[in-house]
């Protein structure tokens, strides 16, 4: 039923971008309208600004930004038979809502070299613009069309549209943007123009992308009109869904989800329930693959319980402590639990036990299903939770570690794979590799 559901929210989306440009603003099913046609309720002003710089200020401090904004967003932005107008000056139209995992459905009509785009996350941006000759900005990379996340790094995935899919001016254009994590999918007008590239931060390029932000219309040198814009969240369940199809050939199941055949290690100390290897409370120890690995990527689903702990055990040699004697282990921990509110930073969830640490802010509530990539390649580890990268590490640079204590496995090119239990309830599920 849930994959049922989740099939015709996306062929309500693509029936949207199929639509004839002229549509009646009827709402598609399982999404809700950002804009009632009237007025802009829900919206507010905020021009390009750091997000960061938001958070720091104070309640008067921000009170008074919105205001003023508020009164620039009176001059520049007004409503004109049910589409949003801006005449591509002043603050940008920013939702008052924030989103993390969503859909986009929005649609808007340029004007000769304008050049606009939608913010994500507060963070810039999926490009619209003029993409003709006459626009002045093939040296930017205009010729290529809209829709790209055009402030990505040169040559990043994503910075360019795979295709040119603007229509001609004075047609409405239909953009589908769907992000889940940094993970950024957007159609043009039917078309695939991003496929599921990570957006970059533009505001600190050494960490990822916002959790979660507004949305932002941005104004830019010309005329830009909007209108039936639509949203949905989507939730855990269906993110990790589209993140395990996702470039998924080539894996294959580490798990049966019925017995523990291809397992070995500590199995008296593991369960299966429902389909899942759980650890069992008050037990412990190392259940891993009975055949090793060398370079590989491993997706998986894992659920903590409050205050749950587990690990990843990476080319472990059979025995020994897997942080240590393997090449590694990348932390399992809720990090919100007040009892390792003083942990070291390379003990929270993603980090190479006690040598790098990852990126915070992107593990969901515990009770619920995270999904999370590991790539392991020679010495080099990345790890990819809920479409955001955390860490990307070369293991072989790191000499400083947690305490002092040494980790001679770290070097191993060859070991198994496995879960390091704690003595909680860690529960995993639909574990699949690839050796590369």
């Amino acid at each position: 039923m849930k994959l049922l559901k989740t099939m015709l929210l996306v062929f309500s989306a693509v029936n949207f971008c199929s639509a004839d440009a002229e549509s009646d603003g009827t709402v598609p099913s399982g999404f809700e309208s950002l804009f009632d046609g009237k007025d802009f309720s829900g919206w507010h002003g905020m021009g390009h600004f750091d997000p960061r710089t938001l958070a720091e200020m104070s309640d008067q401090q921000r009170n008074q930004k919105r205001k003023a904004d508020l009164e620039n967003l009176k001059q520049h932005w007004t409503i004109e038979d049910g589409e949003i107008v801006n005449d591509g000056h002043g603050v940008y139209l920013t939702s008052d809502r924030e989103f993390g995992d969503m859909e986009l459905l929005i649609e808007y009509k340029t004007t000769p070299k304008a050049d606009s785009g939608i913010y994500l996350r507060a963070t810039p941006q999926v490009q619209i613009w003029d993409f003709t000759k006459e626009g002045g900005q093939w040296n930017n990379g205009a010729d290529k069309g809209s829709g790209g996340l055009w402030n990505n790094s040169a040559g990043a995935a994503g910075k360019d549209p795979l295709v040119l899919g603007d229509l001609p001016f004075g047609q409405w254009n239909r953009l589908r943007i769907q992000q889940i994590g940094a993970r950024t999918t957007v159609w043009l007008n039917d078309q695939l123009v991003v496929d599921g590239a990570t957006m970059e931060n533009f505001w600190d390029r050494q960490r990822p992308l916002f959790a979660k932000g507004p949305i932002q219309l941005q104004t830019h040198g010309g005329e830009i009109r909007w209108r039936n814009i639509f949203v949905r969240e989507i939730s855990p369940d269906e993110a990790n869904r589209i993140l395990a199809v996702k470039n998924s050939t080539g894996f294959r199941p580490l798990f049966n989800g019925h017995n523990f055949e291809g397992w070995a290690g500590d199995i008296d100390n593991y369960e299966i329930v429902n389909g899942t290897i759980r650890c069992k409370s008050g037990r412990g120890g190392t259940l891993h693959t009975d055949e090793p690995l060398e370079d590989f990527i491993v997706r998986l689903e894992f659920k903590l319980p409050p205050g749950g702990n587990n690990g990843l055990a990476i080319r472990y040699p059979g025995k020994g402590r897997p942080h240590t004697d393997g090449m590694c282990e990348l932390q399992v921990l809720d990090n919100s639990s007040p009892k390792y509110s003083d942990l070291d930073p390379r003990q929270f969830h993603g980090s190479v036990y006690g040598m790098v640490a990852s990126k915070r802010g992107y593990l969901r509530p515990p009770g619920t299903w995270n999904f999370q990539e590991v790539t392991v390649e020679g010495s080099k580890i990345r790890v990819e939770l809920n479409g955001t990268i955390i860490l990307d590490a070369e293991l072989s640079e790191v000499t400083d570690f947690k305490d002092g204590t040494s980790h001679p496995g770290k070097d191993l090119r060859r070991g198994y794979f496995g879960f390091a239990g704690h003595h909680d309830p860690v529960e995993f599920r639909n574990i699949r590799v690839r050796e590369l």
